[in-house]
């Protein structure tokens, strides 16, 4: 847009019930400093179609299994190569097992070859990941697509027999963050009826007063809180009374033991999503059926053996994906860069042995802990194609840059010494041509918080 957007931009169907609760939120004597601003910027015929997808989606049955693909597969490859530049440039393959996967990189180097033509750019979103694996990306969205988000997690809370109530007048969803640097907002879900939404940042420097945060978590009284395993260990320090319906772990994993001290502290159910920005809420791990059970019908998952070929079911490899909810971004074939080997969970597939991405911290030179995701920022305005952040156990971080980007290595090494708070810093030549781990260290407690 030519000019800031206006909160009729931002919630094109609000009431005088959601500007109340918008103001509520934001004008809390106990809200944070709210940095942004977003909305859900769905139109009305938008509102009731998702409460159509999201009944569907909450008891849609799975068609496939780990050794049969599911009858839709065909035609979405079909749908794929004819409208998705990436793939129109190529033949069509005489098997599906015959096109080659892409990964990361593949999305990094060009995402404009990767959205299908039809696609309306007018409300087009993209935003631009932090991610794991060195290869920052902008990922095209939609509010449609943004807003699908929640039939899943819908379908993952019943099984564990929740069943969301929120409406009107009340704070549905907060999502919390632990960053140096975080986007925070309010906002309101239409679904259901206007339910407030916040986006929070727990760290210190984002409140008027630190004990705000333990008071604004009390006086919302969100139904679901969401959030990362730092985020959640952080929350676990505050004295907050509010016991919400249940708590959900996405985008990293998430470690028993602070499954476990989360769900002794607030009493509730603690769901352990596997998540990421290319394909939204895959699965959840459930105990009793002993791995991530799937959340997405349409999602054919593949386990994939280092030389791209398929592994049986049992077996473990790459998670690699094809369908998915996205229609700016249909995968085909996507490896993940996460491991795990494929099973069923009575008549949905599941995930067993998941190996994702885990959160790593690492120590200041005045031995404070901060999120890899400040790394991120703090290097983000360089035009970095990748990097590698590996902290030993001394406190030294050793910085690695492809070898056509060491010219970059002093403005670098200045800004995670910044954010580091002076710890050493040595920039070293990046040898892997592939996917990489991006953050890394040797440092006790740095994998997960301590419990």
């Amino acid at each position: 847009m030519s000019r800031e957007p206006t909160d009729a931009d931002r919630y094109p169907t609000l009431s005088a019930a959601g500007l109340a609760m918008l103001q509520q939120m934001r004008e809390h004597p106990a809200a944070p400093i709210f940095r942004n601003a977003s909305g859900n910027r769905l139109l009305a015929d938008e509102v009731t179609a998702l409460r159509g997808y999201e009944r569907e989606i909450i008891c849609a049955r799975f068609e496939w299994t780990p050794d049969q693909p599911p009858p839709w597969l065909q035609a979405h490859v079909t749908e794929v190569f004819a409208q998705v530049p990436y793939y129109r440039a190529q033949a069509m393959p005489a098997a599906f097992t015959d096109i080659a996967p892409v990964h990361r990189g593949d999305l990094a180097a060009d995402i404009a070859r990767f959205v299908p033509d039809p696609v309306p750019l007018e409300r087009m979103i993209n935003f631009r990941t932090t991610g794991t694996t060195g290869h920052p990306l902008v990922l095209p969205s939609h509010p449609v697509v943004a807003a699908r988000y929640l039939a899943h997690h819908k379908r993952a809370l019943q099984r564990f027999g929740i069943t969301l109530a929120h409406g009107r007048g009340q704070m549905g969803v907060m999502l919390l963050g632990m960053q140096q640097r975080c986007f925070t907002y309010v906002s309101v879900t239409p679904t259901m009826d206007e339910s407030g939404l916040a986006k929070i940042n727990l760290h210190p420097d984002d409140w008027r007063h630190p004990e705000d945060r333990a008071r604004y978590i009390d006086q919302m009284q969100p139904e679901v809180i969401a959030g990362d395993p730092i985020s959640f260990a952080a929350l676990l320090e505050l004295p907050v009374r509010h016991r919400p319906q249940a708590l959900l772990s996405v985008s990293m994993a998430l470690s028993p033991g602070l499954r476990q001290a989360l769900a002794a502290r607030f009493g509730c159910a603690v769901l352990d999503l596997y998540s990421m920005n290319e394909a939204g809420p895959l699965a959840v791990y459930d105990d009793a059926a002993g791995g991530h059970v799937l959340l997405q019908p349409r999602m054919y998952v593949e386990i994939l053996g280092a030389d791209g070929a398929p592994l049986p079911p049992g077996e473990t490899g790459e998670i690699t994906l094809s369908g998915g909810f996205n229609f700016c971004l249909p995968l085909l074939r996507y490896r993940t860069g996460d491991r795990g080997a494929l099973a069923m969970a009575g008549d949905t597939p599941m995930i067993v042995g998941l190996q994702g991405r885990r959160p790593v911290r690492y120590l200041t030179a005045d031995q404070q802990w901060i999120n890899n995701i400040d790394l991120t920022h703090a290097l983000a305005a360089l035009p970095l194609s990748r990097y590698v952040v590996h902290q030993h156990s001394d406190g030294r971080v050793a910085l690695s840059l492809p070898p056509a980007e060491l010219g970059y290595s002093a403005e670098a090494t200045r800004c995670l010494r910044a954010v580091l708070r002076g710890q050493p810093v040595d920039v070293i030549a990046l040898q892997r041509e592939d996917k990489v781990l991006q953050y890394s260290s040797d440092v006790a407690g740095s994998s997960s918080p301590p419990r």
